[in-house]
């Protein structure tokens, strides 16, 4: 069975929106070190898959085919992209499988079978919606040292509570926080 780990970039008040037309562009930028980008690679390990939402498909098309070679880059190009999409059209930057009209039958019988793990990167309601769902095995936050105030958060309003259990944490030379937590379900009232 494949797990399904979630890694986010997020702000010490939860806001995960970053460059594009955000009012902070790349709040990111300043923390990202040599040591931080090993670190961070080695968490993904060496051989993944990605899930993604439509949106995040198209930043990262639109970034990682160009970004020269190196490690990352590399296993980013070289992973499966599986993209929960309504358009499946454009879909150009591969390996690509669009996940089709059933997306948590699709993920679920995924999950089922054999290959590397897959990472969510980005992709806020799919995160929420996997989280519901109970198919992510792990969440990884990227935590930096500022407080945004504003913009896209981790999570919906409407996700459920959830419980999760500390698994390890890492820091950076830059002050960057790795943070892994095993997904257990439904918080218990």
């Amino acid at each position: 069975m494949r797990k399904i780990r979630i890694f986010e970039h997020i702000s010490l008040d939860g806001v995960i929106e970053h460059d594009g037309d955000y009012a902070y562009g790349a709040w990111t930028t300043p923390y990202r070190s040599p040591a931080g980008a090993t670190m961070l690679f080695e968490a993904y390990g060496p051989n993944f898959d990605l899930l993604l939402g439509r949106h995040t498909y198209d930043i990262f098309s639109g970034f990682w085919p160009n970004a020269g070679d190196f490690p990352m880059a590399n296993a980013i190009n070289a992973a499966t992209k599986y993209v929960a999409t309504h358009r499946p059209d454009g879909l150009e930057w591969g390996p690509v499988k669009s996940l089709g009209e059933n997306l948590v039958g699709a993920i679920r019988d995924l999950k089922a079978t054999s290959g590397p793990d897959f990472i969510v990167v980005g992709s806020s309601t799919l995160t929420s919606m996997l989280l519901d769902n109970g198919l992510a095995d792990e969440v990884v936050l990227i935590t930096y040292p500022v407080l945004l105030g504003n913009g896209k958060r981790l999570l919906s309003d409407s996700i459920n509570a959830q419980e999760l259990a500390f698994v390890d944490s890492k820091a950076t030379p830059t002050g960057l926080l790795i943070n892994t937590y095993k997904h257990l379900g439904p918080l218990k009232k």
